[in-house]
């Protein structure tokens, strides 16, 4: 049980990820993409006359599972296998985050960001709410998200996904060395 407690290296979870890949297309073509869960939820809930979400979900609805499953797992794992282990970052990163202002490095966020006090702040507005929002955007707008793309549209070969994720990878650089700095002092 010690071995499910303690944080996993890349090397095993990482090829664990890429085996969805052919598990879902030997499986019956289904493509792994999170953020459509969404889309599928909104074409459930809401019965407006809307032509984005007049479709079939139902054949679509296994995505729904996968995604409670990820709900779940998560929830067991936090609950129950949790080792209390700190999140290891670089000791560069963290001397340079100490710099910006950042304290608490207890949790898998920083609490000095993404909290419900900071909620009502100027940097908790920024970070959390429009933040959120921008994410939301970019994945409608890029046709799905980077586990969609990175993972699952690479993997079968679609330009569109490595157009995608380079874009990803290069708003993910821009952010966190010319903006997240300014950010972070708000």
């Amino acid at each position: 049980m010690d071995f499910l407690k303690q944080p996993w290296p890349w090397y095993i979870s990482g090829p664990l990820i890429g085996l969805i890949v052919p598990v879902l297309l030997f499986a019956g073509n289904k493509a792994f993409g999170i953020s459509s869960s969404l889309r599928h939820i909104c074409a459930i809930c809401i019965p407006a006359n809307i032509s984005f979400f007049k479709y079939d979900w139902k054949k679509e609805a296994w995505n729904l599972f996968f995604v409670a499953g990820i709900i779940i797992g998560g929830f067991i794992a936090v609950q129950l296998l949790n080792g209390q282990h700190h999140v290891k970052i670089s000791p560069a990163t963290e001397t340079l985050l100490k710099q910006q202002g950042v304290k608490d490095f207890t949790g898998l966020l920083p609490n000095d960001i993404f909290s419900f006090q900071q909620l009502l702040t100027l940097k908790g507005l920024v970070f959390i709410i429009i933040g959120g929002f921008l994410v939301g955007f970019g994945t409608r707008y890029a046709g799905g998200c980077t586990s969609g793309h990175a993972i699952m549209g690479i993997s079968t070969l679609q330009w569109p996904s490595l157009i995608a994720t380079c874009c990803f990878m290069t708003g993910g650089l821009v952010m966190t060395w010319f903006i997240l700095p300014y950010l972070i002092r708000l």
